[in-house]
């Protein structure tokens, strides 16, 4: 099946780095998402990644330290950068030279500062363009940054990745074995239904930017080429 998309922008969780044991990273995942994004960008589609940092930095363990809110944050960013790095050092190992890291905090040394003229430039050019830290300020997420990246490179979706849960259900699947699966919504059922898609700032931009959404499981054989595809059950947001 033809690719559904032209350009996206992927966003996946640091969790989805790390396997059930202690280690912030594993191997095997590592190489997998690589392995995935590295086929669809020679099939042709564009592909931007955004990172979280839940594997090595979380709010719980800032609180635990009573540290500032603005020093987490800036250290959780920090964490978005590690995350970057270790990908694109693992593409670059598969054989996938053009790969390029763009954060929002400057680290000139193994980073470029982000531009998003330039992102769209690496992207044209067949690039896997990854953006780290964040938005470079303290009270926003991951889910806030991917979202304004995502509108300034033009992609046609965000592609919203999770661990274990095909998309959005109208409660927490994991508490309630009735909950209901929700293939399609709109920006004003997120308000309304009170659905924890992301945080009410990113869903604000994306619906300002009329950037659409794509909730999926990407803990599946080729989730990642499955849903840019088509081929895969998912939340469609729009």
């Amino acid at each position: 099946m033809a690719l559904k998309f032209k350009r996206v922008l992927l966003k996946i969780s640091g969790e989805a780095l790390k396997g059930s044991s202690d280690e912030i990273y594993d191997k095997v995942k590592l190489e997998d998402t690589a392995r995935q994004v590295i086929s669809l960008t020679r099939e042709g589609l564009q592909v931007g990644i955004v990172v979280g940092g839940g594997n090595i930095w979380r709010g719980k363990l800032a609180g635990t330290l009573e540290l500032q809110k603005i020093d987490a944050d800036y250290m959780g960013m920090f964490a978005t950068i590690m995350n970057a790095l270790a990908i694109e050092a693992t593409i670059k190992k598969m054989g996938f030279e053009k790969v390029k890291v763009y954060s929002s905090l400057e680290i000139r040394t193994v980073t470029s500062s982000y531009n998003y003229r330039n992102a769209r430039e690496k992207l044209d050019e067949g690039y896997i363009v990854i953006f780290a830290g964040g938005t470079g300020f303290s009270y926003f997420t991951t889910d806030t940054g991917a979202c304004i990246r995502g509108i300034e490179i033009e992609a046609d979706a965000l592609l919203m990745a999770k661990n274990g849960t095909k998309g959005v259900y109208d409660s927490d699947p994991n508490i309630n074995p009735n909950a209901k699966f929700l293939s399609n919504l709109s920006f004003h059922d997120l308000v309304v239904k009170n659905l924890k898609v992301m945080d009410s700032t990113a869903a604000s931009l994306a619906h300002d930017g009329k950037l659409d959404i794509v909730v999926f499981d990407m803990n599946g054989q080729d989730n990642i080429i499955k849903i840019a595809h088509g081929e895969l059950e998912a939340t469609f947001i729009k």
